[in-house]
């Protein structure tokens, strides 16, 4: 038996970033994704992996990578201790209609409900635990608008209907109004952004509230119009683009379904230039921040919403008897200051199913000694 003595820090529950690119390398070159060797992207992956568990990110759910089975390999490769990494919910391509890919060489392509079904079955061949469409534009592509919508009900309907049927589930890239409510209508399980959701979206979301979950991923907006210049991309481009006017869409839209019980999740579209590997916690300011939550619901946001949407709420997300042992130990008070949470180095401890993967030292190797000691009927020193 060993003891950890806290020393007053504070312990929660791992986190979750449910919407993970392990792939995206951190790179301002977006069709650089789709050319770089497999080799170099496997290991750029790997390490994308460390850096989420070095952050104390315990789960991660797989929006999509720029190869088809990066996500699967690295999935397994954690899952086998061969490299340290979050429980991880793995993806393959994004899936496109023919002129609606955001971003060359990384997508996948189907047109109508039989290649839909075609492409699904690709995801379950290759062990993937999702399936996600790219259902709307995103405006740094310069001709695909994110109040586009390229899907039509029958191509949404197959896709789900065929991921169901085996087990998987579905994400959407769906930032338009429309694109969000077809989400919905056809069973999607997994809406990404939403930024111009309107009412009648709002209330089909509410409704089904318990079924589904939404993950804006709102650093991304954010970053793209304040911290984009330096890699090419001016804010005066960005607001020409539309960007401010869809964050304010978003943030708008997000306080409403917060208000409607929708679950909304941190996270997203981290590994671009400007959204780096290793920034994850801004979410949480941001939810904090802009999205009208405390600092305990942006927590729980991250932590047992985590554990429903790794569907794994009976045993991740909490600090629970029967729970599994992913936990981190914080120099800080995050109920006082969320930013404590973007501090690497104020994360002293980091847990794994009951394994250290970063231990906190702290005294602890000795007052181990003192405990097997007493096991053993042995005095111990006072």
């Amino acid at each position: 038996v060993r003891v950890v003595d806290g020393g007053g820090k504070f312990l929660m529950s791992g986190l979750c970033d449910a919407h993970t690119h392990f792939s995206w390398t951190n790179s301002a070159d977006l069709p650089g994704l789709g050319t770089m060797g497999v080799e170099e992207h496997t290991l750029l992956s790997a390490r994308s992996a460390q850096t989420y568990i070095d952050c104390g990110y315990t789960m991660c759910v797989g929006a999509a990578a720029a190869k088809p089975r990066l996500d699967v390999v690295i999935r397994n490769a954690i899952n086998d201790g061969q490299i340290p990494g979050p429980r991880y919910l793995a993806n393959c391509q994004e899936i496109a209609v023919t002129g609606g890919a955001l971003v060359d060489g990384i997508t996948a392509f189907a047109d109508g409900p039989e290649e839909m079904r075609k492409q699904v079955r690709r995801n379950v061949a290759m062990g993937a635990d999702l399936v996600k469409l790219s259902m709307s534009g995103e405006e740094i592509t310069g001709n695909q608008h994110a109040e586009d919508n390229y899907f039509s009900d029958e191509e949404v309907l197959a896709a789900t209907t065929e991921a169901h049927r085996r087990g998987l589930r579905v994400c959407t890239h769906a930032r338009s109004g429309e694109s969000v409510k077809m989400s919905v209508r056809n069973g999607v399980d997994i809406v990404y952004h939403a930024s111009f959701v309107d009412e009648e979206g709002l209330d089909m979301l509410e409704a089904k509230k318990d079924e589904l979950f939404v993950a804006p991923g709102i650093n991304w907006l954010i970053a793209t119009l304040n911290d984009a210049a330096d890699f090419g991309y001016p804010q005066e481009a960005a607001e020409a683009a539309g960007y401010k006017h869809e964050l304010e869409c978003a943030i708008d839209g997000l306080k409403k379904m917060k208000a409607r019980g929708i679950r909304i999740l941190p996270g997203g579209d981290y590994g671009f230039a400007w959204t780096p590997h290793g920034t994850y916690a801004r979410d949480l300011q941001h939810f904090v921040d802009l999205l009208g939550f405390t600092t305990k619901e942006a927590l729980l946001s991250a932590t047992a919403l985590g554990g429903q949407i790794m569907r794994m709420p009976n045993e991740l997300g909490q600090i629970a008897p029967n729970f599994y042992a992913d936990m981190i130990l914080i120099d800080g008070d995050p109920l006082e200051d969320i930013t404590v949470l973007q501090d690497r180095g104020r994360i002293v401890g980091i847990m794994k199913d009951g394994k250290f993967h970063k231990d906190p030292g702290d005294g602890s190797q000795a007052r181990a000694r003192d405990v097997d000691e007493i096991h053993r009927g042995t005095p111990v020193p006072a």
